[in-house]
């Protein structure tokens, strides 16, 4: 059964750690990634980060027990554990497929699992133009017509990350 867990970011791994001491090898996680490649005094950087913020997705056959529910808040990490996950085991599960089928050879989120409106504003996140704000005005299968400022130009979807602005 899964069960999602809302962890502190410091102790991700310590979590993973005391959640595989308690109930073995047999634990399964999941949090689906992208990898952001930022440009910082003309070096890339690539970093990291989980698309659902600071939720984990854990899967154990213990987690039926709802007395396990209430000993994962006391782990060392846990932030909480959202009871109500055992009713909604369908939906983890249709959401963590879905996240699958976008996911690259590497295991990170392409940006085709995004949806994109047209005449909105959005931000690269990655490549030559990180930190850039552009408007889509044009979709395509592979590409998308993009304006940033007065230029005018195409990218592929697949290449470039990216994310709405506020």
């Amino acid at each position: 059964m899964w069960s999602i867990i809302r962890f502190n970011k410091r102790n991700e791994e310590i979590l993973k750690k005391s959640l595989k001491d308690k109930f073995g090898n047999e634990i399964k996680f999941y949090a689906p990634k992208i990898l952001i490649q930022r440009k910082i005094k003309n070096l890339f950087i690539k970093k990291e980060q989980n698309i659902l913020g600071d939720y984990l997705f854990c899967y154990h056959k213990s987690f039926r027990d709802e007395n396990i529910f209430y000993t994962l808040k006391f782990l060392k990490g846990v932030k909480d554990v959202l009871l109500n996950s055992q009713f909604s085991q369908n939906e983890i599960l249709d959401f963590i497929k879905i996240c699958k089928k976008y996911e690259n050879e590497k295991g990170y989120m392409c940006s085709s699992f995004f949806n994109l409106i047209l005449n909105k504003k959005y931000k690269f996140l990655s490549g030559p133009f990180a930190e850039k704000i552009f408007t889509i005005i044009e979709k395509n299968k592979n590409k998308i017509n993009i304006l940033i400022g007065n230029l005018k130009t195409s990218v592929n979807k697949k290449d470039f990350l990216f994310t709405t602005t506020n």
